[in-house]
């Protein structure tokens, strides 16, 4: 039997657990060693591991919503489109008292601000009364007269605007000095700038109106579809900074960025008088090339979107060598036909009185061209139906039918059902076709080739007829007719202008003869906002040139009268 060894110490321990001795001869026992015991390494206790105190964690802070604040002073539309915004988004926006406190904050951006993230742009334009001569004014007219220091060609006249421009335009520039500005309802205001003219107003791009005239800031055109937007001083630039997922969130919820000037949103329509390629102009033409009488104005003709032209002559191949002798018998060579494509035309009217002088297969010959070169013609055609039938030209968002016809005649001048020719005009069918396009959202273009006057006013009769389309629902009504120019008119909603006058003919025989216009319609967002009235002398019987401004002083001041104003 293996033997069994036991410590001192444990014997020790078992004596005092059986006599109950005390703690003194437990430590004289715990000294010593039994003889012949191998002793066991006394072990010093280890101190108990304390419970480590853990640091209580932060609460986190919610990573939504973040808090933006917006301030007064924003355009309308803007503050509008924003505010809803985030009121839609209770979860990602929370409302701040002020750009102080909060995650995001909304401002006007200006050259001190410029790095904050741009939301909206939004655009004035300066007017004055449609009837108005004056064409520019420079910025410090705009900014003299808004501190009480009155210059330009309106000083002493207060700015006309809506509460809600004044607002905005205080927000960027002060409060203006007593008498700089005139606040009036957003629909008397053109009225009131008409009863008060001169005058001046600002309003809003998207805003514009046919009955006001716009100005040229510092020889900028707002109308200017390439205008550089960075050198127009009347935009309001609204940004947002701060928090960087909140920037990131409005951007998303806001759709930016935002304008009430898109560019993509814009047509520009070119209307033009009588065209006869024909007699000393054709002679002109053969002399120094055929595009020679478009070299003045060509760019107001190509810069256009949609551009219209009457061409009142057909072509032939039979057509004699022209001469300046006068006759009533009209033709075109053939090969005139690349005049037309020079400026870029993109719709003919065919309602003229001399389109069979040349016959049948004339007419024939010119559709099939037309054809050919896939330009589009309305107010006559192949027969009678085709030329009373609207024409339907889409460009942007903007789609306008065409409507055209002849009532002077002659009557062998007009299409029948077998024979091509000018629509006659059956007003009737004409106020049913207006409202049929305004129903499918199509603004109506309605062009008559009128009896023609050798004067600047309307007839009593033109007048009531101009209007009666107008008030069918026609957008612009426009007379292809004259010779003479003629006057304006506002009725119904619509831009109607009696005559324009020539714009490729030989009649150099009279100044009234030799003025000319060309209407340059601006559309936009689906609505007609205004109308540029281009002037033109016609030159050396073919070739009309860009009016100097004592001309085009002259003209309008002439049919500014004969319109009543």
């Amino acid at each position: 039997m293996k033997p069994i060894t036991l410590s001192r110490r444990a014997l020790c321990l078992a004596l005092l657990a059986g006599l109950g001795l005390g703690m003194a001869l437990f430590a004289a026992c715990s000294s010593e060693t039994v003889s012949g015991v191998t002793p066991t390494p006394t072990r010093t206790p280890r101190p108990p591991t304390p419970t480590p105190t853990l640091t209580p964690s932060p609460t986190p802070t919610p990573a939504w919503p973040v808090t933006a604040f917006v301030p007064q002073g924003l355009p309308v539309p803007v503050a509008g489109t924003l505010n809803t915004a985030l009121a839609a988004h209770p979860d990602l926006f929370a409302p701040a008292p002020s750009a102080e406190t909060a995650d995001v904050q909304v401002m006007l951006r200006t050259n001190s601000n410029s790095d904050a993230t741009l939301l909206a742009e939004w655009f004035y334009a300066v007017v004055a009364p449609f009837p108005t001569l004056t064409e520019e004014v420079t910025w410090t007219d705009i900014a003299s007269s808004w501190s009480g220091t009155p210059a330009g060609p309106f000083a002493g006249r207060p700015l006309l605007m809506t509460a809600d421009v004044a607002a905005t335009l205080v927000a960027i520039m002060g409060d203006p000095a007593p008498g700089a500005v005139e606040v009036v309802p957003a629909d008397q205001i053109v009225q009131r700038a008409w009863d008060t003219r001169p005058a001046w107003a600002v309003v809003l791009f998207d805003q514009l109106d046919p009955r006001w005239k716009v100005l040229r800031v510092d020889g900028v055109s707002i109308l200017d579809k390439e205008m550089d937007t960075g050198a127009w001083p009347l935009v309001v630039r609204v940004g947002v900074t701060g928090l960087e997922r909140g920037v990131a969130k409005i951007q998303e919820v806001m759709d930016t960025p935002t304008s009430n000037r898109d560019p993509a949103k814009m047509t520009v329509v070119v209307m033009t008088g009588v065209t006869a390629l024909s007699r000393a102009t054709a002679m002109r033409m053969d002399r120094h090339g055929v595009t020679y009488p478009a070299q003045d104005i060509h760019s107001w003709l190509t810069e256009a979107d949609v551009t219209h032209i009457s061409n009142e002559v057909s072509f032939a191949e039979n057509c004699p060598p022209p001469s300046d002798y006068y006759t009533m018998v009209f033709c075109s060579d053939p090969t005139f036909v690349e005049l037309l494509e020079y400026i870029d035309v993109d719709v003919v009217e065919l309602t003229g009185n001399h389109l069979l002088d040349w016959g049948v297969e004339a007419m024939n010959l010119s559709l099939r061209m037309y054809d050919e070169r896939s330009i589009p013609y309305f107010g006559g055609g192949w027969d009678l139906a085709q030329a009373q039938r609207p024409l339907a030209l889409t460009h942007g968002v903007h789609t306008f039918g065409f409507i055209g016809c002849n009532p002077a005649g002659p009557p062998s001048d007009w299409a029948t059902d077998d024979r091509p020719g000018a629509a006659p005009c059956d007003y009737d069918l004409l106020y049913t076709q207006i409202r049929q396009l305004r129903e499918r959202s199509i603004l109506p273009i309605v062009t008559l080739q009128y009896w023609e006057f050798g004067q600047y006013e309307p007839t009593p009769q033109q007048r009531a007829e101009f209007r009666a389309l107008a008030d069918a629902g026609a957008v612009i009504v426009s007379g292809s007719q004259a010779h003479q120019p003629q006057g304006f008119d506002f009725h119904a909603g619509a831009f109607i202008h009696y005559g324009l006058g020539n714009l490729f003919f030989d009649q150099m025989w009279s100044l009234e003869t030799r003025q000319e216009f060309v209407d340059r319609h601006v559309f936009y967002d689906g609505r007609h906002i205004s109308t540029e009235v281009l002037t033109a002398i016609l030159e050396d019987y073919a070739r009309p040139r860009p009016m100097t401004p004592e001309e085009r002083e002259t003209l309008l001041k002439a049919t500014f009268a004969s319109s009543g104003w």
